[in-house]
């Protein structure tokens, strides 16, 4: 893994911790997702963002296997 990928990836849980910890934070709950959790909607949101972000995942990864393909040809 080179180590761009390894920056990003980090970079990303640091965004996604400190996002967390504002959360808990918060006493408040909006009552959008009270009305999702009750309906049972949340749990389509939370796969349809872990798709997304998987998808980004995997398309970063291939890019970087790539990325180094090409440099090793060049060399």
């Amino acid at each position: 893994m080179s180590k761009y990928l390894k920056y990003f990836l980090l970079t990303l849980l640091a965004g996604i911790n400190s996002i967390c910890l504002l959360a808990q934070n918060n006493n408040e709950v909006p009552q959008m997702a009270d009305a999702m959790r009750a309906n049972g909607k949340i749990y389509v949101v939370v796969v349809v963002v872990g798709i997304i972000l998987l998808g980004i995942f995997l398309y970063v990864i291939r890019l970087d296997k790539k990325v180094t393909q090409l440099e090793k040809k060049e060399k």
